[in-house]
């Protein structure tokens, strides 16, 4: 599909009936494996999604995706070096964004780099998996900083996405002025902390209408600090952030609404906890409407941020039930992805960790979680690898969220015959098997492919034609494109809600009502507009959905952060759908 996308918009209170028209060392040493429960017992199925079989451990073609870089135009390497010993900061960067930055209706591409020649890259998206590198007219490369990751949105309201990129010292933000143009706006912006940053997540905390700006911080780092750590061979390796026993608190900014911000991490209540925050994401974790925050913390007890009302924070993951695993384990949180896996209403938590220990998939149950690892399948079928980037996607569009995983070590190991790294270790595919658990898929990461070091996955539908496809960001490698050719297995729908300005509404519900199936059970989708998640990355804001067989859609509702409402009937499905907001009647 590679038309624009119908545009819907209506009035205040409103809901549209009949058809819509469509076009077309070891690091946290000590951590013990989680036992393995009935309900953990590892399941595989063969690569193809469209055999309609699942055949348990007999991989068979075709692949869920094909590798394009080659071909693409994107030429970047992320080169992490610092010095002739390992310091902590190489092991953990590589991150990136992607959106649609000159409003083309194509998704572009932004790669960070650290300390690669050249600074970070802009690729604008020509079409058909081709990109152009615009980085120098752009002004958008952020020379001679070490880059960790990066976060988008329109913090301007002017209907352009800018760009937040962390940093191992200076943070930058670039204004997106339209036409591939950026500024370096950080000063002037109040912006520009030194510290040691991670993620990043545009939201709008108090509902003022702009986007406040919440970075994760991970050590209180500098080469003074560095130690001299080994392998159990005698070779150098990276130490863990717990041997620094530096953890620091997070940063949460204002948005004052005249393009400054103000700090208020300390009067919100932010930077009385400290840790070692890695991945973070945005979710109204108790339905009160106010957007929380979930923060993975590397080896120390996670963080949900609960959000009072005027700006005010509470820490509250131990009474949550989210701050650790069952067992009472803090894990090495590194990525984590927010959807509702279970399919009922509320945002769930996926958080991904350390080889050695599971994911951790936090359950919602209004407000409170509880540990629901084992019963996905989840526990067996993570443990063996190091996962970092993530993401939640319905790859195959049969109608289940899948996952996939960008995996690779923080020390050395054993390495495989293919490549001669330590760190390297092979991406993870799991698919949803409707019933609410994950199978992993052979070849491991649903293509054939040698394993990097990899860090950040950015997702989004990088050709129009509906299917999320997948950026992997590895360490001494090139980027990998992995274009989606799994999703032609079901229906879709791609939606791209926008706020009044004329940007992604980040924060917006979508509530999918699909029709019964052959036993006469009802479900319902809950989505949300974001680009958050996943590991130092900005994914495509627009909410995908898969559908299986599903032609029409009985009622799909969206409700924006603002209050405004819509409902629309009889949705046809298998093309892109702009939303814009109720237009105001001028009664209120």
């Amino acid at each position: 599909m590679s038309g624009p996308p119908d545009r819907i918009q209506s009035g205040r209170n409103w809901k549209v009936a009949g058809t819509v028209q469509a076009i077309a060392v070891g690091w946290v040493l000590g951590c013990g494996e989680t036992p393995v429960t009935s309900d953990d017992a590892p399941a595989t199925v063969a690569a193809s999604p469209r055999s309609g079989s699942e055949s348990v451990g007999v991989p068979s073609p075709p692949a869920w995706f094909e590798e394009m870089g080659a071909v693409s135009g994107v030429d970047f390497v992320l080169e992490t070096r610092l010095g002739d010993r390992p310091l902590l900061p190489e092991i953990v960067a590589g991150g990136g964004a992607a959106a649609d930055f000159d409003q083309d209706g194509l998704l572009d591409l932004y790669l960070v780099q650290a300390t690669g020649a050249g600074g970070n890259r802009l690729y604008r998206n020509l079409g058909g998996f081709r990109f152009d590198d615009v980085t120098d007219a752009a002004g958008v490369d952020d020379e001679d900083r070490f880059g960790m990751g990066a976060a988008t949105g329109d913090f301007d309201g002017d209907g352009d996405v800018d760009l937040f990129v962390s940093n191992l010292g200076r943070d930058t933000l670039l204004r997106n002025e339209g036409g591939f143009r950026f500024t370096d706006v950080t000063a002037d912006a109040g912006l520009g902390d030194e510290g040691f940053a991670a993620s990043a997540t545009f939201f709008d905390a108090d509902a003022d209408g702009d986007l406040d700006l919440f970075v994760s911080r991970y050590v209180d780092w500098s080469p003074a600090v560095e130690m001299d750590c080994r392998h159990s061979s005698g070779r150098p390796d990276y130490c863990a952030p717990a041997q620094y026993d530096r953890p620091t608190s997070d940063l949460l900014y204002r948005n004052d609404g005249d393009g400054t911000f103000t700090d208020i991490s300390s009067s919100s209540g932010i930077a009385a906890e400290s840790g070692t925050g890695l991945g973070v994401a945005a979710l109204d974790a108790d339905g009160d409407g106010r957007l929380d925050l979930f923060v993975a913390n590397d080896g120390m007890p996670d963080h949900l941020w609960m959000n009072r009302g005027d700006l005010r924070f509470e820490e509250f993951a131990i009474r949550a039930g989210c701050d650790r695993d069952l067992s009472g384990i803090a894990k090495a949180g590194m990525g984590v992805v927010v959807e509702d896996v279970d399919d009922d209403g509320d945002p769930d938590v996926l958080v991904c960790n350390l080889g050695g220990e599971t994911d951790s998939l936090h359950l919602n149950q209004g407000g409170r979680f509880i540990d629901g690892t084992a019963r996905a399948g989840l526990a067996a079928a993570t443990r063996r690898f190091t996962r970092f980037g993530l993401g939640l996607v319905d790859f195959d569009h049969d109608g289940h969220l899948d996952l996939y995983a960008a995996n690779g070590r923080v020390g050395i190991g054993k390495t495989f015959a293919e490549v001669d790294d330590p760190y390297a270790e092979p991406d993870l595919l799991l698919r949803g098997d409707g019933r609410g658990r994950f199978q992993t898929v052979k070849p491991s990461g649903g293509l054939d492919a040698t394993p990097k070091t990899s860090r950040g996955a950015i997702f989004g539908d990088f050709d129009q034609d509906g299917s999320f496809d997948v950026v992997v960001v590895d360490r001494k490698a090139p980027v990998r494109l992995l274009r989606n050719v799994a999703g032609g297995n079901g229906r879709h729908l791609l939606l791209d809600i926008r706020d009044r300005t004329g940007g992604p509404a980040l924060g917006a519900k979508v509530v999918i009502d699909l029709p019964a199936d052959d036993e006469g059970r009802e479900r319902r989708l809950t989505r949300t507009v974001r680009t958050d998640g996943s590991y130092l990355s900005a994914r495509d804001p627009r909410v995908h959905v898969g559908l299986g067989g599903i032609a029409r859609i009985p009622r799909l509702q969206v409700f924006w952060p603002d209050g405004g409402t819509m409902s629309l009937e009889d949705v046809a499905v298998d093309r892109i759908m702009r939303i814009d907001p109720p237009v105001s009647d001028g009664n209120s």
